[in-house]
């Protein structure tokens, strides 16, 4: 591992010895990130510029592109040997890329960093066979936004958090009139809600296990949603599905959907009406599973400079850098310590929002998901919108499904 060197030059002049100014060897680390906009991109400059205020001989170059793009271009980059010395990562897709990536744990270790300061289930997502691939970011744990407006307006509670799947269908029911919808369902929004119910998707082996009792009994309850109780709208078979029925929610023409956290801030300007957040309805007689996903930074196994790359994650992810997030509304913070700042500011103006969080937090699990889960999303954004306008149960949904994911 290449290490930082001091030079000093010493030499003695009329008897005397004098010591040149020790100077560090200037290493410069490259980093790939996503952003969403110009104010998105000068956050991450930010937190580059803090590397080097801490490390003066480490400059961190940033390079950005749009989040499509992003996951697009990186097996290509990865296939050319030009991987940045960064690499920033979702948890979702850590599966997929976790190879691309130095193990950290054997750092941690030895340097005693404090991994118990994160939220537990962002660490179990950035994890693989009990090996960390990145130190998170970012958190957060998919919970139900609901029109406030709507639900007073029909003589409805607000959801308390942990509120029961009987509770969360009454409450559509009585929201679905006039055209608009209680609830708003994507085919993605299936592993979200099964594992918030309880019901397994994936084997204890980490293979996808669609057609087991369990996952097919969560698959009728999402599909009952729109081909049943006709409480949500049928929707396209797209990639983009969930842009759709955010674009629902926020016109007003439906009263709840699902959603993380990550889009409050973008939400604000758009919708006109109260928000309010309450956690995933669980299944009457359980506890609450809340998945979480999140991001972080990792180290490509291809960097020459992963000492200096390590210094760099442990800043860019530190507790100033995180607090720094938090106030721009930019991420719920994986470091729990943080997180309070990031309520007070994305979540300021969003009925029992910390409520929702927290208890949703408390309750968290990692997001389960096998190496293929972005063919595995694909085919639920084929299959499952058919099965939204009754062309096919769940028990056939689920089959094609699987035997489509396993070839």
């Amino acid at each position: 591992m290449k290490v930082l060197k001091k030079a000093l030059s010493l030499a003695a002049v009329g008897g005397s010895l004098f010591a040149t100014t020790a100077s560090a060897e200037q290493i410069n680390l490259t980093w790939q990130m996503w952003t969403g906009s110009e104010a998105d991109t000068k956050g991450w400059q930010h937190l580059a510029d803090m590397v080097t205020a801490k490390y003066p001989d480490i400059k961190v170059t940033l390079t950005t592109t749009g989040w499509v793009d992003y996951w697009t271009r990186l097996p290509v980059l990865a296939a050319s040997g030009q991987l940045a010395d960064i690499v920033s990562m979702q948890s979702l897709r850590m599966p997929n890329f976790y190879s691309l990536l130095e193990p950290l744990n054997e750092r941690i270790e030895a340097e005693k960093f404090d991994i118990g300061a994160f939220t537990p289930s962002i660490i179990g997502g950035m994890s693989v066979d009990g090996q960390l691939y990145g130190l998170p970011y970012d958190v957060g744990p998919w919970v139900v936004y609901y029109n406030q407006d709507a639900l007073e307006a029909a003589g409805i509670p607000l959801p308390k958090p942990g509120w029961t799947l009987a509770e969360f269908t009454d409450a559509a029911k009585k929201l679905t009139k006039d055209g608009k919808y209680g609830f708003g369902i994507t085919p993605q929004n299936y592993s979200v809600l099964a594992a918030a119910w309880g019901d397994k998707y994936v084997n204890d082996a980490g293979e996808l296990d669609l057609t087991n009792p369990s996952a097919i009994a969560a698959a009728d309850r999402v599909i009952s949603f729109p081909a049943k109780d006709k409480i949500a709208p049928l929707v396209p078979s797209s990639a983009d599905v969930g842009t759709f029925i955010q674009g629902r929610f926020n016109s007003g023409n439906v009263a709840m959907y699902v959603d993380g956290p990550w889009s409050i801030i973008g939400m604000k300007d758009k919708a006109k009406f109260k928000i309010g957040l309450t956690t995933l309805p669980r299944e009457n007689d359980k506890d609450l599973a809340a998945v979480t996903a999140g991001s972080g930074f990792g180290i490509a196994t291809t960097s020459k400079n992963k000492d200096a790359a390590w210094k760099a994650i442990q800043v860019l992810t530190s507790p100033e850098a995180l607090q720094y997030l938090a106030e721009q509304g930019r991420a719920l913070p994986a470091r729990s310590a943080s997180q309070s700042s990031w309520y007070k500011v994305a979540a300021k103006d969003i009925t029992n929002g910390g409520e929702a969080l927290d208890y949703s937090l408390a309750h968290s699990v990692p997001y389960v998901i096998t190496n293929n889960w972005a063919a595995v999303e694909n085919l639920f954004n084929q299959y499952f919108p058919p099965a939204f306008g009754g062309t096919a149960d769940a028990k056939q949904t689920m089959e094609s499904i699987q035997s489509l994911a396993q070839q």
